[in-house]
Protein backbone atom coordinates (compact mmCIF):
# COMPACT_ATOMS: atom_id res chain seq x y z
CA UNK A 1 0.00 0.00 0.00
CA UNK A 2 1.35 3.47 -0.83
CA UNK A 3 0.13 6.87 0.68
CA UNK A 4 0.29 10.01 -1.29
CA UNK A 5 -0.96 12.86 0.81
CA UNK A 6 -4.81 12.35 0.63
CA UNK A 7 -4.55 9.61 -2.27
CA UNK A 8 -4.13 5.52 -0.96
CA UNK A 9 -3.17 3.02 -3.68
CA UNK A 10 -4.04 -0.29 -2.84
CA UNK A 11 -4.41 -3.45 -5.65
CA UNK A 12 -7.97 -3.67 -4.25
CA UNK A 13 -8.69 0.05 -5.21
CA UNK A 14 -9.48 1.90 -8.10
CA UNK A 15 -6.66 4.34 -9.28
CA UNK A 16 -7.37 7.58 -8.29
CA UNK A 17 -9.26 6.78 -4.74
CA UNK A 18 -9.76 10.11 -2.58
CA UNK A 19 -10.97 11.24 0.24
CA UNK A 20 -11.05 15.08 1.20
CA UNK A 21 -11.34 15.35 4.91
CA UNK A 22 -12.99 18.89 5.61
CA UNK A 23 -14.44 19.99 8.68
CA UNK A 24 -17.01 18.09 10.49
CA UNK A 25 -20.89 18.84 9.47
CA UNK A 26 -22.88 20.88 12.30
CA UNK A 27 -26.50 19.04 11.91
CA UNK A 28 -28.80 19.55 14.65
CA UNK A 29 -31.75 17.26 15.14
CA UNK A 30 -33.39 20.47 16.49
CA UNK A 31 -32.77 22.10 13.38
CA UNK A 32 -36.54 23.81 11.91
CA UNK A 33 -37.40 22.51 8.51
CA UNK A 34 -37.54 25.06 5.63
CA UNK A 35 -39.27 24.23 2.28
CA UNK A 36 -36.60 24.35 -0.69
CA UNK A 37 -37.44 26.11 -3.65
CA UNK A 38 -34.96 25.23 -6.03
CA UNK A 39 -36.12 22.77 -8.28
CA UNK A 40 -35.07 18.94 -7.73
CA UNK A 41 -33.51 16.50 -10.85
CA UNK A 42 -37.33 15.01 -11.91
CA UNK A 43 -37.77 11.10 -13.09
CA UNK A 44 -40.00 10.91 -16.37
CA UNK A 45 -43.65 9.80 -14.97
CA UNK A 46 -44.36 6.04 -15.61
CA UNK A 47 -48.46 7.10 -16.15
CA UNK A 48 -47.33 8.79 -19.62
CA UNK A 49 -46.05 5.65 -20.98
CA UNK A 50 -48.32 3.78 -24.09
CA UNK A 51 -48.80 0.39 -22.00
CA UNK A 52 -47.74 -1.40 -25.20
CA UNK A 53 -44.23 -0.39 -24.57
CA UNK A 54 -44.20 -1.74 -21.04
CA UNK A 55 -42.60 -4.97 -19.89
CA UNK A 56 -45.57 -7.48 -20.01
CA UNK A 57 -44.40 -10.07 -16.79
CA UNK A 58 -47.60 -12.23 -17.36
CA UNK A 59 -48.51 -11.42 -13.93
CA UNK A 60 -51.83 -9.31 -13.34
CA UNK A 61 -52.42 -7.66 -9.80
CA UNK A 62 -54.17 -4.55 -10.03
CA UNK A 63 -53.00 -1.38 -7.72
CA UNK A 64 -55.26 -1.84 -4.37
CA UNK A 65 -58.03 0.55 -4.72
CA UNK A 66 -58.27 1.62 -1.69
CA UNK A 67 -54.42 2.21 -1.53
CA UNK A 68 -51.50 -0.19 -0.10
CA UNK A 69 -51.85 -1.50 3.50
CA UNK A 70 -48.73 -3.74 3.44
CA UNK A 71 -47.11 -6.12 5.92
CA UNK A 72 -42.80 -7.37 5.54
CA UNK A 73 -41.67 -10.91 5.36
CA UNK A 74 -38.20 -12.19 5.34
CA UNK A 75 -37.22 -14.32 2.74
CA UNK A 76 -37.35 -17.33 5.02
CA UNK A 77 -41.14 -16.12 5.46
CA UNK A 78 -41.77 -16.05 1.79
CA UNK A 79 -39.91 -19.37 1.07
CA UNK A 80 -42.16 -21.11 3.36
CA UNK A 81 -45.60 -21.81 1.49
CA UNK A 82 -47.34 -22.49 5.02
CA UNK A 83 -46.51 -19.48 6.27
CA UNK A 84 -47.17 -17.62 2.99
CA UNK A 85 -50.79 -19.26 3.25
CA UNK A 86 -51.13 -18.52 6.92
CA UNK A 87 -50.01 -14.46 5.92
CA UNK A 88 -52.51 -14.16 3.18
CA UNK A 89 -54.65 -15.45 5.46
CA UNK A 90 -54.24 -12.88 7.63
CA UNK A 91 -54.64 -10.38 5.27
CA UNK A 92 -57.76 -11.71 3.89
CA UNK A 93 -59.30 -11.81 7.38
CA UNK A 94 -58.79 -7.36 7.24
CA UNK A 95 -58.49 -4.92 5.35
CA UNK A 96 -54.75 -5.93 4.35
CA UNK A 97 -53.45 -6.25 1.04
CA UNK A 98 -50.21 -6.13 0.56
CA UNK A 99 -46.58 -7.85 1.23
CA UNK A 100 -42.81 -6.41 1.00
CA UNK A 101 -40.59 -9.14 0.65
CA UNK A 102 -36.70 -9.22 0.87
CA UNK A 103 -35.25 -10.03 -2.72
CA UNK A 104 -31.63 -8.12 -1.55
CA UNK A 105 -31.46 -8.64 1.79
CA UNK A 106 -29.36 -6.28 4.42
CA UNK A 107 -26.31 -8.22 4.63
CA UNK A 108 -26.09 -8.13 0.35
CA UNK A 109 -27.75 -11.67 -0.95
CA UNK A 110 -30.13 -11.70 -3.24
CA UNK A 111 -32.65 -13.99 -2.31
CA UNK A 112 -34.02 -16.29 -5.08
CA UNK A 113 -32.35 -17.52 -8.60
CA UNK A 114 -33.27 -14.62 -11.70
CA UNK A 115 -31.00 -16.75 -13.96
CA UNK A 116 -29.68 -12.99 -14.41
CA UNK A 117 -26.48 -12.04 -16.75
CA UNK A 118 -25.36 -9.56 -13.81
CA UNK A 119 -22.19 -11.30 -12.35
CA UNK A 120 -22.92 -9.98 -9.39
CA UNK A 121 -26.25 -11.24 -9.19
CA UNK A 122 -24.97 -14.32 -9.91
CA UNK A 123 -22.48 -14.58 -7.61
CA UNK A 124 -23.89 -13.42 -4.26
CA UNK A 125 -27.19 -15.13 -4.82
CA UNK A 126 -28.81 -17.51 -2.24
CA UNK A 127 -32.04 -19.14 -3.48
CA UNK A 128 -33.78 -19.29 -0.38
CA UNK A 129 -36.99 -18.60 -2.58
CA UNK A 130 -36.67 -21.74 -4.84
CA UNK A 131 -39.90 -20.61 -6.78
CA UNK A 132 -40.46 -17.13 -7.43
CA UNK A 133 -43.13 -18.01 -10.16
CA UNK A 134 -45.34 -20.10 -7.75
CA UNK A 135 -44.99 -17.57 -5.28
CA UNK A 136 -45.82 -14.70 -7.62
CA UNK A 137 -48.75 -16.91 -9.27
CA UNK A 138 -49.93 -16.96 -5.75
CA UNK A 139 -50.24 -13.71 -5.39
CA UNK A 140 -51.80 -12.97 -8.24
CA UNK A 141 -54.41 -15.51 -7.56
CA UNK A 142 -55.18 -14.05 -4.20
CA UNK A 143 -54.70 -10.03 -5.54
CA UNK A 144 -51.78 -9.69 -3.33
CA UNK A 145 -49.64 -6.38 -3.93
CA UNK A 146 -46.46 -7.60 -3.89
CA UNK A 147 -43.34 -5.48 -3.44
CA UNK A 148 -39.82 -5.99 -3.62
CA UNK A 149 -37.39 -4.66 -0.84
CA UNK A 150 -33.92 -4.30 -2.27
CA UNK A 151 -31.21 -2.76 -0.10
CA UNK A 152 -29.05 -0.94 -2.06
CA UNK A 153 -25.92 0.70 -0.78
CA UNK A 154 -25.44 -1.43 2.96
CA UNK A 155 -24.60 -4.59 1.48
CA UNK A 156 -21.21 -6.66 3.25
CA UNK A 157 -21.29 -9.44 0.25
CA UNK A 158 -20.04 -6.60 -2.66
CA UNK A 159 -18.06 -4.15 -0.19
CA UNK A 160 -15.94 -7.53 0.30
CA UNK A 161 -15.54 -9.06 -3.17
CA UNK A 162 -15.10 -5.81 -4.22
CA UNK A 163 -13.13 -3.17 -1.59
CA UNK A 164 -12.75 -0.50 -4.67
CA UNK A 165 -16.48 0.25 -4.04
CA UNK A 166 -16.57 0.53 -0.65
CA UNK A 167 -14.68 2.67 2.17
CA UNK A 168 -11.10 2.17 3.19
CA UNK A 169 -9.44 3.01 6.56
CA UNK A 170 -5.88 4.69 6.06
CA UNK A 171 -4.88 1.14 6.71
CA UNK A 172 -6.36 -0.33 3.69
CA UNK A 173 -9.11 -2.03 5.81
CA UNK A 174 -12.77 -1.88 4.58
CA UNK A 175 -14.29 0.63 7.10
CA UNK A 176 -17.36 -1.24 8.97
CA UNK A 177 -19.78 -0.45 11.92
CA UNK A 178 -18.96 -1.90 14.96
CA UNK A 179 -21.67 -4.81 14.24
CA UNK A 180 -19.69 -5.44 11.05
CA UNK A 181 -22.27 -4.85 8.30
CA UNK A 182 -20.38 -2.98 5.53
CA UNK A 183 -21.21 -0.37 2.88
CA UNK A 184 -20.83 -0.17 -0.75
CA UNK A 185 -20.22 3.60 -2.23
CA UNK A 186 -23.41 5.33 -3.44
CA UNK A 187 -20.87 8.15 -5.23
CA UNK A 188 -20.60 4.72 -8.09
CA UNK A 189 -22.70 3.92 -10.86
CA UNK A 190 -21.64 0.31 -10.52
CA UNK A 191 -23.11 0.15 -7.65
CA UNK A 192 -26.11 2.02 -8.67
CA UNK A 193 -26.82 -0.40 -11.67
CA UNK A 194 -25.99 -3.35 -9.06
CA UNK A 195 -29.40 -2.25 -7.14
CA UNK A 196 -31.70 -1.47 -10.31
CA UNK A 197 -30.29 -5.03 -12.32
CA UNK A 198 -32.39 -6.42 -9.08
CA UNK A 199 -35.18 -4.06 -9.12
CA UNK A 200 -35.54 -4.99 -13.07
CA UNK A 201 -34.99 -8.77 -12.73
CA UNK A 202 -37.59 -8.65 -9.63
CA UNK A 203 -40.31 -6.71 -12.22
CA UNK A 204 -39.67 -9.48 -14.80
CA UNK A 205 -40.75 -11.76 -12.79
CA UNK A 206 -44.28 -10.31 -11.51
CA UNK A 207 -43.30 -7.53 -8.61
CA UNK A 208 -45.58 -4.42 -9.21
CA UNK A 209 -43.27 -2.30 -6.99
CA UNK A 210 -39.45 -2.16 -6.15
CA UNK A 211 -38.99 -0.78 -3.10
CA UNK A 212 -35.06 0.41 -1.83
CA UNK A 213 -34.23 0.31 1.30
CA UNK A 214 -30.58 2.24 2.92
CA UNK A 215 -30.80 4.80 0.15
CA UNK A 216 -27.71 6.72 1.79
CA UNK A 217 -24.38 6.80 3.05
CA UNK A 218 -23.35 5.19 6.67
CA UNK A 219 -23.46 7.65 9.71
CA UNK A 220 -20.01 8.44 9.83
CA UNK A 221 -20.40 10.40 7.16
CA UNK A 222 -21.83 12.87 9.43
CA UNK A 223 -18.29 13.86 10.28
CA UNK A 224 -16.31 14.84 6.78
CA UNK A 225 -13.42 14.66 8.76
CA UNK A 226 -13.73 10.56 9.23
CA UNK A 227 -10.53 9.53 7.72
CA UNK A 228 -12.25 7.39 4.90
CA UNK A 229 -10.83 7.09 1.65
CA UNK A 230 -12.80 6.36 -1.19
CA UNK A 231 -13.85 7.25 -4.91
CA UNK A 232 -16.46 9.90 -5.99
CA UNK A 233 -16.76 8.91 -9.22
CA UNK A 234 -18.13 11.05 -11.23
CA UNK A 235 -18.60 13.79 -8.59
CA UNK A 236 -15.21 14.32 -7.92
CA UNK A 237 -14.65 17.38 -9.70
CA UNK A 238 -18.36 18.95 -9.37
CA UNK A 239 -18.23 22.40 -7.60
CA UNK A 240 -19.68 21.53 -4.65
CA UNK A 241 -19.36 20.72 -1.02
CA UNK A 242 -18.49 17.32 0.01
CA UNK A 243 -21.85 17.55 1.71
CA UNK A 244 -23.71 18.45 -1.53
CA UNK A 245 -21.91 15.68 -3.64
CA UNK A 246 -23.31 13.44 -1.11
CA UNK A 247 -27.06 14.64 -1.16
CA UNK A 248 -26.59 14.47 -5.20
CA UNK A 249 -25.62 11.36 -5.47
CA UNK A 250 -28.35 10.05 -3.55
CA UNK A 251 -30.96 12.21 -4.93
CA UNK A 252 -29.38 11.18 -8.55
CA UNK A 253 -29.33 7.38 -8.27
CA UNK A 254 -33.16 7.76 -7.11
CA UNK A 255 -34.04 9.14 -10.25
CA UNK A 256 -31.45 7.19 -12.34
CA UNK A 257 -33.39 3.78 -10.51
CA UNK A 258 -37.00 5.42 -11.43
CA UNK A 259 -36.11 5.69 -15.13
CA UNK A 260 -33.67 2.66 -15.58
CA UNK A 261 -37.40 0.82 -14.22
CA UNK A 262 -39.95 2.85 -16.00
CA UNK A 263 -39.95 0.40 -19.13
CA UNK A 264 -41.28 -2.26 -16.48
CA UNK A 265 -44.35 -0.90 -15.32
CA UNK A 266 -43.29 -1.07 -12.10
CA UNK A 267 -43.69 1.53 -9.37
CA UNK A 268 -40.65 2.82 -7.38
CA UNK A 269 -40.95 3.44 -3.35
CA UNK A 270 -37.96 4.39 -1.11
CA UNK A 271 -37.34 3.76 2.37
CA UNK A 272 -36.17 7.01 4.53
CA UNK A 273 -35.79 8.08 7.89
CA UNK A 274 -39.13 9.98 9.52
CA UNK A 275 -35.96 12.08 10.65
CA UNK A 276 -34.71 13.03 7.21
CA UNK A 277 -38.88 15.14 6.77
CA UNK A 278 -37.84 17.48 10.13
CA UNK A 279 -34.46 18.83 9.04
CA UNK A 280 -33.28 21.18 6.23
CA UNK A 281 -31.11 17.57 5.21
CA UNK A 282 -30.05 14.98 6.38
CA UNK A 283 -26.63 15.59 5.01
CA UNK A 284 -24.65 13.60 6.76
CA UNK A 285 -25.75 10.27 4.87
CA UNK A 286 -27.06 11.96 2.09
CA UNK A 287 -30.47 12.24 2.27
CA UNK A 288 -32.76 15.12 1.22
CA UNK A 289 -36.19 14.44 1.87
CA UNK A 290 -37.70 16.55 -1.05
CA UNK A 291 -35.17 15.39 -3.42
CA UNK A 292 -35.62 11.92 -3.03
CA UNK A 293 -39.33 12.60 -2.85
CA UNK A 294 -39.48 14.35 -5.83
CA UNK A 295 -38.43 11.43 -7.74
CA UNK A 296 -40.43 8.27 -6.66
CA UNK A 297 -43.38 7.37 -6.31
CA UNK A 298 -44.03 5.99 -3.03
CA UNK A 299 -42.32 7.48 -0.37
CA UNK A 300 -42.00 5.16 2.87
CA UNK A 301 -41.22 7.19 6.02
CA UNK A 302 -40.05 4.82 9.06
CA UNK A 303 -41.63 6.85 11.51
CA UNK A 304 -42.26 3.82 14.21
CA UNK A 305 -42.08 5.53 17.57
CA UNK A 306 -39.55 4.42 19.33
CA UNK A 307 -37.42 6.03 16.46
CA UNK A 308 -37.73 9.74 18.01
CA UNK A 309 -35.59 10.73 20.79
CA UNK A 310 -36.85 11.92 24.15
CA UNK A 311 -38.16 15.21 23.48
CA UNK A 312 -38.88 14.65 19.78
CA UNK A 313 -42.57 16.40 19.21
CA UNK A 314 -42.17 17.63 22.35
CA UNK A 315 -42.57 14.52 23.89
CA UNK A 316 -40.61 12.77 26.98
CA UNK A 317 -40.40 9.49 25.99
CA UNK A 318 -41.99 9.19 22.41
CA UNK A 319 -42.67 5.21 22.40
CA UNK A 320 -45.06 5.87 24.75
CA UNK A 321 -47.33 8.05 22.35
CA UNK A 322 -48.14 6.08 19.28
CA UNK A 323 -50.77 8.15 18.07
CA UNK A 324 -49.09 11.46 18.93
CA UNK A 325 -45.76 10.72 17.21
CA UNK A 326 -47.75 9.70 13.89
CA UNK A 327 -49.98 12.95 14.06
CA UNK A 328 -47.01 15.58 14.68
CA UNK A 329 -44.97 13.97 12.36
CA UNK A 330 -47.58 14.17 9.48
CA UNK A 331 -47.94 17.89 10.42
CA UNK A 332 -44.18 18.30 8.99
CA UNK A 333 -44.52 15.72 5.94
CA UNK A 334 -47.52 16.39 4.42
CA UNK A 335 -46.84 20.31 3.54
CA UNK A 336 -43.50 19.21 2.17
CA UNK A 337 -44.96 17.10 -0.32
CA UNK A 338 -47.45 19.16 -1.17
CA UNK A 339 -44.93 21.80 -2.33
CA UNK A 340 -43.58 19.36 -4.79
CA UNK A 341 -43.75 19.60 -8.38
CA UNK A 342 -44.30 15.78 -8.51
CA UNK A 343 -45.79 14.52 -4.80
CA UNK A 344 -45.55 10.96 -4.53
CA UNK A 345 -47.70 8.97 -2.67
CA UNK A 346 -47.15 8.72 1.18
CA UNK A 347 -46.82 5.29 2.43
CA UNK A 348 -45.30 5.39 6.03
CA UNK A 349 -44.02 2.50 8.04
CA UNK A 350 -45.55 2.17 11.52
CA UNK A 351 -44.51 0.04 14.35
CA UNK A 352 -45.74 -3.08 15.15
CA UNK A 353 -42.81 -4.53 17.36
CA UNK A 354 -41.71 -3.37 20.77
CA UNK A 355 -38.78 -1.94 21.75
CA UNK A 356 -37.49 -2.96 25.30
CA UNK A 357 -34.44 -2.24 24.05
CA UNK A 358 -35.23 1.38 24.94
CA UNK A 359 -35.25 0.47 28.72
CA UNK A 360 -37.90 0.68 31.37
CA UNK A 361 -40.34 4.65 31.56
CA UNK A 362 -39.47 4.82 27.69
CA UNK A 363 -41.25 2.03 26.03
CA UNK A 364 -44.33 0.09 26.26
CA UNK A 365 -45.64 -3.39 24.95
CA UNK A 366 -47.38 -2.55 21.21
CA UNK A 367 -50.11 -4.28 20.20
CA UNK A 368 -53.61 -3.90 18.46
CA UNK A 369 -54.08 -0.72 20.18
CA UNK A 370 -51.09 0.35 19.57
CA UNK A 371 -50.36 -0.13 15.43
CA UNK A 372 -53.99 1.05 15.28
CA UNK A 373 -53.90 4.30 16.96
CA UNK A 374 -50.85 5.02 14.91
CA UNK A 375 -53.08 4.01 11.76
CA UNK A 376 -55.81 6.50 13.13
CA UNK A 377 -53.46 9.34 12.93
CA UNK A 378 -52.46 8.74 9.45
CA UNK A 379 -56.58 8.69 8.37
CA UNK A 380 -56.70 12.05 10.55
CA UNK A 381 -54.47 13.55 8.20
CA UNK A 382 -56.11 11.71 5.00
CA UNK A 383 -54.18 9.46 4.41
CA UNK A 384 -54.52 5.62 3.96
CA UNK A 385 -51.55 3.69 3.04
CA UNK A 386 -48.85 2.30 5.46
CA UNK A 387 -47.12 -0.27 5.79
CA UNK A 388 -46.23 -2.58 9.23
CA UNK A 389 -42.89 -3.86 10.41
CA UNK A 390 -41.78 -6.65 12.31
CA UNK A 391 -38.59 -8.39 11.88
CA UNK A 392 -40.50 -12.23 13.39
CA UNK A 393 -43.10 -11.35 10.84
CA UNK A 394 -45.94 -11.67 13.62
CA UNK A 395 -48.61 -9.01 13.79
CA UNK A 396 -51.20 -7.26 15.59
CA UNK A 397 -53.33 -5.44 13.03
Amino acid sequence: MKKFGNYILTAGLLLGMLAVPVQAEEVSESTVLKLREQPFLSAPDMAVMPKKFLYDSGIEIAYPEDGVKGIYLTENTAANPERVDELIGYLNSNDLNAMVIDIKNDHGHVTTDFNSDDAHIQKNTIPVISDINALMKRFEEEQVYPIARIVAFKDSLLAQEEPGMSFLNPDGSIWEYGNGELFINPFLKETWDYAVNVGIEAAKVGFKEVQFDYVRFPEVFSNDDNGLFYDMGEFADLDLTPTEKRVKAISDFVAYAREKLMPYGVEVSVDIFGYAATVSEASGIGQDFSAISNNVDVISSMIYPSHWGPGNFDLSAPDLYPYEVVDEYMKVELPLLESLENMPTTRPWLQDFTASYLGAGYYKEYGQAEVMAQVQALKDHGVTEFLLWNAGNVYSY
